[in-house]
């Protein structure tokens, strides 16, 4: 009894971890579900939402499991064993789910590109909207422009160049370097694409990493409660053949 208690008090701990972790992806800290959602790719988030109800699971049976090793109740014991299986199940979806789709996410710049083209500057659509109003905050804070450089505004057809001269604004002014105003340092240098005064490295880097921690904290940190979780399981099945 001691130690399937025990387990069952670890399983409490792991369980309201997993419940925090990730509460922090879907709370989208990095804020950059706009680029995955205007394409339907937020699957990473999907499995937190998964792992949010697995954490909330084993919490609630955690307490049903000490319950029944108290009531020393056969049934009581085979009805958690039942239900931390199918809640185990939901788990191991919710990891694989937020891996699969992480090495395609974080490896892959024509993906984020490719949003990026397509929707910044549409303010007519709601996707539109949030991806142009994130890409502006990203290009801003993280001193880089386009998905892998400036030149991604040249290159590719985009709606922001239907509606924008390559002469006056190749890029979005958002890629131009700031003075301690948060004023454009260089207007013209920026437009000719002068490296003192537009940023030359792509955003790309940070879409995966923030990418990167999300499936990290849903995937890794998910297989790490589910081994645990597995010696309890397996302390469980021991204990009911004792009973």
């Amino acid at each position: 009894v001691k130690l399937d208690s025990g387990g069952s008090r670890c399983e409490r701990l792991a369980s309201i971890a997993l419940f925090a972790e990730t509460i922090w992806v879907v709370t989208d800290q990095f804020r950059i579900y706009p680029v995955l959602g205007a394409s339907g790719k937020d699957d990473v988030f999907a499995g937190a939402w998964i792992a949010i109800f697995a954490g909330f699971a084993f919490f609630c049976l955690s307490v049903f499991g000490i319950l029944a090793v108290l009531s020393e109740s056969r049934t009581m014991v085979i009805t958690y064993l039942v239900l931390m299986i199918i809640v185990y199940i939901f788990e191991a979806a919710s990891c694989i789910t937020a891996i699969t789709h992480r090495d395609y996410l974080t490896s892959n710049p024509k993906f984020v590109k490719k949003q990026m083209l397509q929707f910044y500057g549409d303010t007519s659509t709601n996707s539109g909207r949030d991806l142009t109003v994130m890409w502006n905050r990203v290009m801003q804070q993280e001193q880089c422009c386009g998905s892998t450089g400036p030149m991604d505004w040249i290159k590719y057809t985009s709606f922001f160049r239907s509606q924008f001269n390559e002469t006056t604004a190749p890029w979005p002014f958002q890629c131009c370097k700031r003075d301690m105003n948060s004023e454009i340092a260089n207007q013209e240098g920026c437009v000719v694409g002068h490296r003192d005064f537009l940023y030359q490295k792509g955003c790309f880097d940070y879409f995966s990493t923030s990418i990167n921690s999300y499936a990290w904290g849903v995937a890794w940190f998910g297989f790490a409660i589910l081994m645990w979780t597995f010696v309890v399981l397996l302390m469980t099945m021991y204990y009911l053949t004792t009973l």
